[in-house]
Formats: C-alpha cells, sequence, structure tokens
C-alpha cells in the first residue's frame, strides 16, 4: 500500500484530508459545508463502523443538514482522540488477506460529558437537533432484563429522582432534554436505539415515559404528542480496537489516528418507519425501512448474536481467544449449527427474501473471519444483558410449545459457569465485566461446587430469569447437569456427550464436582 512521505505524515484531522494516500477513501463532499442535524450517544467502535458510515453514504449520495454531534458520557473521554481530529477517524474493513481504509466525516464534533450532563444537555436541546441516536449498551438503559420495565432500584436512576436536572442516567438525560425543547422551542425530536435489543424503541419509549412520568404529567403529554421512540435492528461485527490496528494506519497509511474503527464487510440497519420530525434518509445509503423491525432483530439476535454468545462462553471455558479460533474446533462447529437449525429457527418468524437456513450458514461464515480478532471475553461483556434476547426468550418460546430446550440449555449453562469460575470459589480463573458479575460470584462462593443448588440460586434472580421459566423442572434439571459439566476440568467433552446422547441430560445431579 503506498502510505504518505514521511515529511507529510502527522495525526488524522481536516488538516490533513488533502493530502491522504491515493488508497485511503476520503469523504466525497464538502465537509466545510456540513452542518448538524442529529446527535449519537455513545461514540463507540461500534458507531463509528456502522451508523456514522451510513450517514457518510448518505453525505455522499444526496448531500444535506444530516452531520453528528458525538456525545460522549462514559469514560474514556474523547477530546484528545476523536475530538481533537475534528471527529474524522478512519474505519478499516478487514476480511481474510484484504484490507479498506476509509476516513469518515459524518461526526461533525464531539462532545465529552463524562462528569458533567450539562455539555451532552446542551447538544440534545438544540432545535437544529432533530434526532437521537444512541449505542450505550443493553446495561445503559437501565432496566430489568426480564420484563424491560425501568429499574426504580438503579443507582443513577434513583440519583435521576432525587436530581433530575443533573441525571447520569440515558433515561434521565433523555428525559431532562425533552423537558428542556419543550419549555424553549417545543420541536418534535426522534430517538432512536441502535443497541442490540429487541424492541428496542418499545425498550427506550418505556423507560423513558416511566421516568418523565414521576416528573409530571404535562411533560408525558408533551413527549407522547411530540417525540418517537421507533425500533431498529443493526448488524456489523466490529471487535474493539487494539494498539495493533492504530499501529497499522500509522504504518501503512503514514498517519498516525487515535479513533480507528474495524469492522467486517457485512453491514445491515433496518429501522422501524416511525419518526417525529425530519430524518436522514439512511435508505438511500442501503438501510430498510419497515414497518415491523421484530422478524429481522429476532432472526438476527438468536441466530447470529446466540451464536456469538454461546462461543464466547464455550470458548473461553475450552480456552479460546476469540471467536474465529472457536470456529476452528469441529465440536463447537457442530454443535452450534445444530443448536440453531433445531431449536433456534423453529422459533422464528419468516422474514420476507431471507431464508433462515442460509442465514446461519452466512452468520458461521462471518464468525470465521480470521481478520476480525473478536475476543471471547468481550462479546462475553454483560452477558446477563443478553442472555435474555438472544437464548431465554426462545428457550421460553419452545416451553410453552411443549417442546425441549436441551441444546439452548447449554448457552445458559455455560455463562454460568463463566461468571461462576471468576468467583474466589473457583480460583478467580478470569476477569469479568457483567452488571451480576458481583452477585454470581457470592452465589458461587457460598454454595461452591453443588451445580444444582448454584444454578437454582443464579435461576431465582428475576430481573433476569421469569419466575415461570426459573421454576420449570425439565429447564432446571438440563441446566443443572450441563452446569456440573462446565465447572469440570472437560468442558468439551461434557459438550461431546450432550452431541452424542441428549438423553444424558434428563438427569438432574445434585452430586458436587471432584
Amino acid at each position: 500500500m503506498s502510505a504518505m512521505p514521511p515529511e507529510q505524515a502527522g495525526r488524522l484531522g481536516p488538516s490533513l484530508l488533502d493530502r491522504l494516500p491515493p488508497v485511503v477513501r476520503r469523504p466525497a463532499y464538502d465537509r466545510s459545508k456540513l452542518k448538524p442535524g442529529m446527535a449519537h450517544i455513545g461514540v463507540g467502535a461500534f458507531h463509528r463502523g456502522h451508523q456514522a458510515e451510513y450517514t457518510e453514504d448518505l453525505l455522499e449520495a444526496r448531500f444535506g443538514p444530516w452531520g453528528s454531534i458525538g456525545v460522549n458520557v462514559r469514560p474514556p473521554a474523547l477530546a484528545e482522540t476523536l475530538g481533537r481530529q475534528g471527529g474524522l477517524y478512519t474505519r478499516l474493513i478487514r476480511e481474510g488477506d484484504r484490507m479498506e481504509a476509509r476516513v469518515v466525516g459524518s461526526i461533525c464534533a464531539v462532545v465529552d460529558s463524562v462528569q458533567d450532563s450539562a455539555p451532552a444537555l446542551a447538544v440534545l436541546a438544540r432545535p437544529d437537533i432533530h434526532a437521537v441516536t444512541m449505542t450505550v449498551t443493553e446495561k445503559g438503559y437501565c432496566h430489568r432484563p426480564s420484563t424491560g420495565a425501568l429499574d426504580l432500584g438503579h443507582p443513577d436512576i434513583a440519583h435521576d429522582l432525587a436530581h433530575p436536572q443533573s441525571p447520569r442516567s440515558l433515561p434521565g438525560l433523555l428525559v431532562r432534554a425533552l423537558e428542556l425543547r419543550m419549555a424553549s422551542h417545543g420541536r418534535s425530536l426522534t430517538l432512536l436505539s441502535c443497541d442490540n435489543i429487541p424492541a428496542n424503541g418499545v425498550l427506550l419509549g418505556t423507560v423513558v415515559r416511566t421516568l418523565a412520568e414521576r416528573r409530571g404529567h404535562a411533560l408525558l403529554k408533551w413527549i407522547d404528542a411530540n417525540a418517537a421512540f421507533p425500533s431498529a435492528m443493526v448488524d456489523r461485527i466490529a471487535p474493539a480496537v487494539t494498539d495493533a490496528d492504530r499501529d497499522q494506519v500509522e504504518r501503512e497509511f503514514g498517519y498516525r489516528d487515535e479513533a480507528v474503527a474495524v469492522g467486517e464487510p457485512f453491514r445491515q440497519w433496518v429501522i422501524e418507519n416511525r419518526f417525529a420530525g425530519p430524518m436522514p434518509q439512511w435508505d438511500l445509503a442501503g438501510a430498510t425501512l419497515v414497518s415491523d423491525v421484530e422478524p429481522f432483530e429476532h432472526l438476527k439476535m438468536r441466530v447470529l448474536n446466540g451464536a456469538q454468545s454461546t462461543l464466547s462462553y464455550l470458548g473461553v471455558l475450552t480456552g479460546y481467544e476469540h471467536t474465529c479460533d472457536d470456529m476452528a474446533d469441529p465440536l463447537l462447529v457442530g454443535f452450534v449449527r445444530r443448536m440453531l437449525m433445531e431449536e433456534t429457527l423453529p422459533t422464528l418468524r419468516p422474514v420476507p427474501g431471507i431464508d433462515a437456513a442460509a442465514y446461519v450458514e452466512q452468520s458461521l461464515a462471518r464468525l470465521r473471519n480470521t481478520a476480525i480478532r473478536h475476543r471471547n471475553h468481550q462479546i462475553a461483556t454483560d452477558g446477563s444483558q443478553k442472555i435474555v434476547q438472544r437464548v431465554l426468550n426462545p428457550i421460553r418460546e419452545r416451553l410453552g410449545r411443549g417442546q425441549d430446550v436441551t441444546l439452548l440449555a447449554a448457552p445458559v449453562a455455560a455463562w454460568m459457569a463463566y461468571l461462576a469460575r471468576a468467583s474466589a470459589r473457583f480460583g478467580r480463573q478470569w476477569p469479568v465485566a457483567d452488571p451480576y458479575a458481583g452477585r454470581i460470584a457470592a452465589i458461587a462462593d457460598g454454595i461452591g461446587d453443588d451445580a444444582a443448588a448454584l444454578a437454582g440460586e443464579i435461576l431465582s434472580i428475576d430481573t433476569i430469569f421469569d419466575p415461570a421459566l426459573a421454576a420449570d423442572h425439565a429447564f432446571r434439571a438440563k441446566v443443572a447437569a450441563l452446569l456440573q459439566g462446565f465447572l469440570g476440568t472437560d468442558p468439551l467433552g461434557c459438550l461431546r456427550r450432550l452431541a452424542e446422547d441428549d438423553s444424558s441430560l434428563s438427569k438432574s445431579s445434585r452430586k458436587p464436582l471432584s
């Protein structure tokens, strides 16, 4: 590849755009004329590799006032990385030996609001901001995963109820911004979740309205009349960026970029066509506008994301570092394919234009991409917030129809083993990041190797597990039997036995592990 001459090399920024090497694609519009029309909360790697690039394609296809202001509300601060670069960053697409570089310019500015909500509120309340998109991960909604209701006991929600003018939570931030808009210019606002949560628009609307109701009927009435919460399904594998990625840009292209984003070639964005006012025409850039997102999101979350979560826990338990390493193991691949084909696909509604079995194979092929080094521990992060939509909902549906869930019980047990093995009782085998990590570690420390008792206690966490599901005897027995195997010295042997003989899981063992 052709890099910049050493005398021209420097930090990526607006002044460097005209001197980028020809191999790096640059904005095909006059960025000096770009004006903001929306804001995005959570300017992480996924947003930079997905929605911001869709917006870039839109601006190139039909230029308009749809630049985005990135709002950062969680550490680390972005002022010295993306902010210092004027919102510019390099998006790398990798597949096999191929790499494609593009500098994206759709982010006009970045506002850090980690310590103080005032900068974020100033942006969200602006009359020229017509839409707010967000990628804050599942736990950012401060909800109970089992029901989707706002968790009024969440520390940030408790703070926002007491101090509504200086919110800490996403729901509190949005409610205060809507209140400021109502009190000033009164312009409508579309709030579009881009997180991996089924019916994410419904969830967002629920937590915002629940909190707003505590502020008075007038605000709630105004929100109902002037705000929209469409649902959306987003898809692109975008692993966490490493120093090696940043170093590669400098080595290959001759400039330094501290805000690189990495992703696979595949991308998809399905958006519910329900807005409160002007919106970017992302359909001109390849997004799909539909009246019902649910079939698309269930297909993606239960198949692709279900496979990712299953592989991440089983992969860590068997010593693999990345998804592509998991996909090189015939036993793991065979198990996941069978789980998806036999138990997951029958829970899905037909999706127009998509063959579900072919989608399974396409998803597995994407996970084999050795150029995307997606760490199992990264995918396993916040599993308590992900497992409901990816695994528990299809389990609940199958049990309601009297169908078997032997295979789908495996990722549930593997998730339990993953968190339990991080406890002191099991030697703190690896660090974990999950809102329920401390609680499950305490359970494991107290119960130890009794797999049935351990599974039962974890299943009793009703913010994750629906009580009716947790009380299902057959489900509890399958999870306990698998958990015993996954906590032992040969997790792959447990999985191999499962693949050979499902009936072995029909027996619930309360015998302590050796």
